[in-house]
């Protein structure tokens, strides 16, 4: 069937640049929020980023116009009905996510296509909960979304050809390059991407250098756009901590062990830049600060 109008459940910094994306993909938008004063936070981060599109001489006023007329903002899990494709964007909790899909599930069309954008939890064990196993699939976008071409697009064991083909051609509606990885954890970008961070944490940990010199070293030595430790700030230290907690359970490999020193920020609340605070001190976000760290 063809893809017209797209469902996405969440418009937070992931979900808004997913609703960004699908619009100028051409497709018609319904987002769902768990209440108003979300909802609104997050449209008003989609108008100001497609602004920002329209000062770059990349869109004009009615362009954005015509685009926000695409898009319907909402609370209610029931108005995602008649979606073709839904999106899932929320928090990474398994039963957060599980509760939302089986309530979509009894409410939406047999035809009707569920994806869920998790960066490592299983995409299986959602599946499962639902009546359309062969029709559920991961669509992992990386953010943010509107500047990043790549998604990995997930495939159980019961995920059906023409759905992997239907969203695959999504993808490149949307401009986007798809790769397709079967469902373990991590997926491919996060397998590999995971026991590099956590080596260079473990390098603060142990002394090696310092968090500039690491840095440094991997940007300028291996020509890498951002340093590990600077992207993992970017990334989120406690949600690193989590995928690491969710591969060391499936593959029992000590390469994905979160090191003393990250639970140690995590716990002490330094998630990196979203809080202002992690392996650099984030209060000026166009010049961050390493900081000093005592342990």
């Amino acid at each position: 069937m063809a893809l017209k109008k797209v469902g996405i459940l969440g418009c937070g910094a992931m979900g808004s640049g997913i609703v960004q994306v699908v619009l100028q993909g051409g497709y018609e938008v319904v987002v769902r929020e768990m209440d108003q004063e979300a909802l609104a936070r997050g449209i008003s981060h989609v108008n100001a980023s497609l602004e920002k599109l329209v000062k770059k001489e990349r869109l004009t006023q009615e362009q954005k116009a015509g685009l926000i007329k695409h898009l319907k903002g909402t609370v209610e899990l029931e108005d995602l009905a008649d979606c073709d494709l839904i999106i899932e964007a929320v928090f990474e909790d398994l039963e957060t996510k599980n509760a939302l899909f089986k309530v979509l599930d009894g409410c939406c069309r047999a035809d009707t296509i569920f994806a869920t954008n998790t960066s490592s939890l299983s995409v299986t064990r959602m599946a499962a909960e639902t009546n359309r196993k062969e029709r559920f699939a991961g669509l992992h976008f990386f953010y943010p979304a509107p500047v990043m071409p790549l998604v990995e697009i997930i495939k159980t064991i019961s995920l059906a050809p023409e759905v992997l083909e239907e969203l695959q051609a999504f993808a490149k509606n949307l401009k986007k390059f798809p790769i397709v990885a079967k469902d373990n954890a991590g997926f491919i970008v996060n397998l590999l991407l995971t026991p590099f961070l956590l080596d260079a944490i473990r390098a603060v940990g142990n002394s090696v250098a310092g968090v500039t010199d690491i840095d440094a070293g991997i940007k300028l030595g291996l020509g890498h756009p951002v340093g590990p430790l600077m992207l993992a700030d970017m990334i989120g230290l406690n949600l690193i901590g989590k995928a690491a907690d969710t591969m060391f359970e499936e593959y029992k490999d000590l390469r994905y062990a979160p090191p003393p020193l990250l639970r140690k920020m995590v716990i002490m609340g330094y998630h990196g830049m979203k809080t202002g605070k992690g392996f650099y001190d984030w209060s000026d976000p166009k010049n961050p600060v390493p900081v000093q760290l005592d342990f």
